[in-house]
């Protein structure tokens, strides 16, 4: 059995780490590289940049902080936001990234998918899906979780995963940043019908919430931010946790 990942997610916008509630009302969370070295030499497994504002003017904003990340963090890097092309692909693994998160490109041309991970490997290929309870199913959104697209989710990852996406972030607008734990219930079912990795995201607020990410929800890995963020779990601290639990971790 794999060991189940850690993940502190920065969400960077101009240059610098913020983080919301519902994707809405950012604060300052301080800056990306120096967060990710601090991560990284405090048990962090991956680090998962996301430029929530990513468009053409400040793409160089995005390269500049992964490339000095790079040269300071020797974990796994995701980056994501605004990936519309295989040239913006190149241009993150030349930078220094590992993975690539695509969201609402895959959206617009699922063909984006099956191209990137035809052509740099599935391995580095993620697709981030932001999803919205409406009744009893989850909707996808796009551009950032600011538009409803109308696509049924389950449908939706099952498509991307036949596409080549190597692995899925699956966010849970509902609960991004209300530290009352992971929606167990998409989760759970997302993880049933795929045979790719899920990394779990949206809502923790407790070292218990990091265990029923994996045990209810079936979660390979597990994303946090706020609580990461403003210091008041350690990622050290969920391993331990996770160990004492019998779930396997990285030490």
């Amino acid at each position: 059995m794999l060991k189940t990942r850690i993940i502190p997610c920065l969400d960077v916008k101009n240059g610098r780490v913020v983080k919301g509630i519902n994707f809405v009302d950012l604060v300052d969370a301080g800056d990306p590289v120096q967060q990710a070295k601090y991560y990284s030499e405090n048990g962090a497994d991956e680090i998962c940049f996301l430029d929530i504002s990513a468009s053409i003017e400040n793409r160089d904003t995005i390269i500049t902080v992964v490339k000095k990340t790079a040269e300071q963090v020797f974990i796994p890097l995701t980056v994501g936001g605004g990936i519309n092309s295989l040239k913006n692909i190149r241009d993150l693994l030349k930078a220094g990234a590992d993975k690539v998160s695509i969201n609402t490109a895959a959206i617009k041309d699922p063909e984006i998918v099956k191209k990137s991970s035809d052509f740099y490997g599935s391995q580095c290929i993620v697709v981030a899906v932001d999803v919205k309870r409406s009744g009893d199913k989850w909707l996808v959104y796009s551009h950032g979780g600011t538009k409803n697209t109308g696509i049924e989710a389950l449908g939706w990852l099952e498509k991307l995963e036949n596409f080549g996406a190597g692995e899925i972030l699956l966010t849970s607008m509902d609960k991004d940043g209300t530290k009352s734990g992971f929606d167990l219930e998409i989760l759970s079912k997302a993880t049933k019908i795929l045979n790719i990795p899920v990394i779990a995201s949206g809502g923790v607020g407790s070292k218990e919430h990091f265990y029923e990410g994996v045990i209810n929800g079936g979660a390979s890995a597990l994303l946090a931010a706020s609580v990461f963020h403003f210091n008041e779990i350690s990622i050290k601290d969920v391993k331990n946790f996770l160990i004492s639990k019998n779930i396997k971790v990285r030490i």
